[in-house]
């Protein structure tokens, strides 16, 4: 089943791709994400200045109650991500290292961050998962019913053993999938 992701994921992945083999630990909500998320937006609006169009706390530690990995998602806009040197060595500068690249799928770029752990993600201006992203994550923060459902579905899926942590969250894309759709319906009048 995972062949074929695998295969892609080992192709858009920069440096050797480790192997997880596990369970995925989730803890409960932490009121202290926000904080950590606002140290690393400053650092990383101080690294790029007028280079981050816009800066957001995404994924399931920007939604308050929801239980998540403890690692900080963080989605990035700049002018063009397919050009890594306008921003690249400035993240690279406070502790940020490229870890994904997937030019076809809106020319995603994946940096890590490991103090605290962080993921960031960085797309180019106006492309469309910018919005899916805040949506998804609005429509959380204000519909108690899809964030329980999606808690419930992330807790059943954590419980099983992985081979790639990319597995637990391809898994997760139904449910995101089903949440989008009424979620772009309601909150962001998009299909």
């Amino acid at each position: 089943m995972y062949d074929m992701r695998d295969e892609y994921m080992k192709a858009v992945t920069v440096g050797e791709r480790e192997s997880f083999n596990g369970r995925v630990i989730l803890a409960d909500y932490n009121p202290h994400w926000v904080t950590l998320y606002k140290q690393e937006e400053a650092k990383i609006r101080n690294a790029l200045g007028a280079r981050a169009f816009q800066i957001h706390h995404v994924g399931s530690t920007s939604v308050p109650g929801l239980c998540a990995k403890p690692i900080i998602d963080i989605l990035l806009v700049v002018t063009d991500s397919s050009n890594e040197q306008s921003y690249i060595p400035a993240l690279e500068s406070v502790g940020y290292a490229i870890y994904i690249r997937e030019p076809d799928w809106y020319q995603h770029r994946l940096l890590k961050g490991s103090d605290p752990d962080a993921n960031l993600h960085v797309f180019s201006d106006n492309a469309a998962e910018i919005k899916r992203m805040l949506c998804f994550r609005d429509w959380l923060r204000s519909n108690e019913n899809d964030k329980l459902r999606y808690e419930n579905v992330k807790r059943e899926l954590a419980g099983r053993n992985w081979k790639h942590v990319q597995h637990y969250a391809d898994a997760k894309t139904e449910i995101i999938e089903e949440i989008l759709a009424r979620s772009q319906m309601k909150l962001c009048n998009t299909v």
